[in-house]
C-alpha cells in the first residue's frame, strides 16, 4: 500500500496527486451547487403554489368550458390497457372534448377493441406500414395534422381558435383524473402559458418497486417541476401534458411540432420555452399510469430515458436563446448537464474507493464530499417529496422510515446513465416496447382513482 500524507477535514485531499485533488474538488463543487439548486427549487415551489392559488381564485380565471380539450392517446399493441384508458377519458369532465386514439400499426387485439367502442367523441386514426411504428413523435404529429385538417374544420369545433384548443397527451395505460380540465384551465388564463404538466402517479403502487416509482414521480413533480413553475420553465412529461395548440403551432416543423427523440416530451418543452412560452406544473390533479413490477424492464426503461437525456444535451443552443431569468437559465443548464454530472461523481466515488484500497489515505478523507453529493442528489429530493406527501408527526416518521429504501432505489440511475451513454456513443437508438402487465384490481388504489 502506498504511503501518502493524510488530509484533514478542511483539506481532505492533501497528499494526493494534483490532478486527483482537482478532480475531487470539482466533485465537491458539484455537491455544493446541487444542494443550492435543491434548496432554491424548494423555496420557489412554495412561491409557485401561492402564484397558482392566486391564478385559480382570480375573477378573470378561465374555466374548462372556455376550451376545446383534445385528448390524444398513442397506442401500439395496447390490448391490455387501451379499453381501461379510453373508458376513463370518457369520464373526464369537459364541456367540449374530442378523443383521438392513434393506432400505430398494432397487430394484437387493439384494433378490434377500438372498433367495438361506439362513442361520438372517439376518433381512431389507424397508421399502417411503412408509416406506422416510426416513434411516438410521428404518431403525435399525425394527430396534430388531424386536429387542424378535420377537427377544427368540422361544424362542431370549427369556431375554435387554436389559442383556445388544448392538446392533452395521455399514454395508453393512463388514467386521467376526471376533474383535470377544471384544475388546468386557469393556467391558460395567461396567454403566455404554452403547457401544463399534471402530477404523475403509479396506480399499482402496492409493491416496493412500484411504490418507489410513485415517489420518484413525486420528487420530479413536487420539487423540481413546481420550483420551475415560478420561473415558467416547468418541463412537459410524456404522460399528462396539456399543451395549447397555438403554442405547438409556433414551433412546428413541416411534419409537426414533435421531433423524433427518445424523450420527445423534454424536447418539445424546451423548444416552447425558447419560443417565449411558459410551462407550469399542476400538483392538485394527476394522471396515473402503470408501474413496472420487475427490475429488469424497469432498468431498461430508465436506460432509454438516460439515453434520451444524453441526446438532449444537444439543446444547449435552445437554452442559450431562451428569454428567461439568469437563475432559470442556470437551472436549465444544470438539468441538461445532469447525466454528465451524475456520471462524473459516480466515477469520482469509484476512484475514492480505489485510492482508499491502495493507499493509506482513508476512504472518508478522500470521499466524504462525494458521499455528500450522493445524499444530496438522491436522498435530498426524496426527503422533500416524501415530506410533502404527509403532515405532522406521522408524516415525519413515514418520511424517515421510507427515505432509505427510496434512496437505494434511486441509485439505479447511475448504471442506467452509463449504459445509456454507451448506447448513444455506439449509435444504438432502437428500443423494444415495454410490455404492459395485466390489470389487477386493487380496492385500496382504486378508491383513489377516477
Amino acid at each position: 500500500m502506498t504511503a501518502l500524507a493524510s488530509g484533514t477535514w478542511w483539506d481532505p485531499y492533501a497528499g494526493l496527486p494534483l490532478v486527483i485533488q482537482l478532480g475531487f474538488a470539482i466533485a465537491l463543487l458539484v455537491t455544493v451547487l446541487s444542494f443550492v439548486q435543491l434548496v432554491v427549487l424548494r423555496v420557489e415551489a412554495r412561491t409557485a403554489l401561492r402564484m397558482l392559488a392566486q391564478i385559480a381564485s382570480s375573477p378573470d380565471a378561465r374555466g374548462e368550458a372556455d376550451f376545446l380539450w383534445v385528448f390524444i392517446v398513442p397506442a401500439l399493441n395496447e390490448e391490455v390497457t387501451i379499453a381501461d384508458s379510453v373508458e376513463r377519458l370518457r369520464a373526464v369532465r369537459a364541456t367540449e372534448k374530442v378523443l383521438i386514439v392513434v393506432d400505430d400499426g398494432s397487430d394484437d387485439a387493439t384494433p378490434d377493441l377500438l372498433a367495438a367502442m361506439h362513442d361520438p367523441f372517439l376518433e381512431v386514426l389507424r397508421r399502417d406500414p411503412p408509416e406506422a411504428r416510426q416513434g411516438k413523435a410521428a404518431a403525435l404529429n399525425n394527430a396534430w395534422h388531424y386536429v387542424h385538417d378535420t377537427v377544427l374544420t368540422s361544424p362542431e369545433h370549427g369556431h375554435r381558435d387554436p389559442d383556445d384548443v388544448v392538446i392533452v397527451i395521455v399514454d395508453a395505460d393512463g388514467r386521467l383524473e376526471p376533474g383535470a380540465p377544471e384544475r388546468v384551465a386557469p393556467h391558460f388564463s395567461d396567454p403566455r402559458t404554452a403547457g401544463v404538466q399534471v402530477q404523475v402517479r403509479i396506480y399499482n403502487r402496492h409493491r416496493w418497486l412500484t411504490w418507489a416509482q410513485d415517489v420518484e414521480f413525486s420528487v420530479f413533480g413536487l420539487v423540481f417541476q413546481l420550483g420551475r413553475t415560478a420561473w415558467g420553465t416547468a418541463h412537459m412529461g410524456g404522460n399528462g401534458q396539456f399543451n395549447r395548440l397555438s403554442a405547438l403551432d409556433s414551433v412546428a416543423l413541416p411534419e409537426g411540432p414533435w421531433r423524433h427523440r427518445l424523450t420527445e416530451d423534454q424536447d418539445i418543452g424546451l423548444r416552447l420555452i425558447e419560443a417565449g412560452w411558459r410551462g407550469h406544473q399542476e400538483a392538485a390533479t394527476y394522471v396515473s399510469q402503470q408501474g413496472l413490477t420487475v427490475l429488469r424492464p424497469l432498468y431498461r426503461q430508465r436506460t432509454r430515458w438516460a439515453q434520451g437525456s444524453w441526446q438532449a444535451m444537444s439543446l444547449f443552443s435552445t437554452v442559450r436563446r431562451a428569454q428567461v431569468s439568469p437563475l432559470a437559465r442556470l437551472d436549465m443548464i444544470g438539468y441538461l448537464l445532469l447525466p454528465a454530472l451524475q456520471m462524473y461523481t459516480a466515477l469520482a466515488l469509484i476512484a475514492a474507493i480505489v485510492i482508499a484500497g491502495t493507499t493509506d489515505i482513508g476512504f472518508w478523507s478522500a470521499a466524504w464530499p462525494i458521499v455528500v453529493f450522493f445524499l444530496v442528489t438522491t436522498a435530498g429530493p426524496g426527503l422533500f417529496a416524501l415530506a410533502a406527501r404527509g403532515r405532522g408527526l406521522r408524516g415525519l416518521l413515514t418520511t424517515l422510515v421510507f427515505l432509505v429504501p427510496y434512496t437505494l432505489y434511486s441509485w439505479m440511475t447511475f448504471p442506467a446513465i452509463a449504459r445509456g451513454l454507451a448506447r448513444q456513443l455506439t449509435g444504438r437508438g432502437s428500443w423494444a416496447k415495454t410490455a404492459r402487465e395485466p390489470l389487477v384490481p386493487d380496492p385500496e388504489i382504486e378508491a383513489e382513482l377516477p
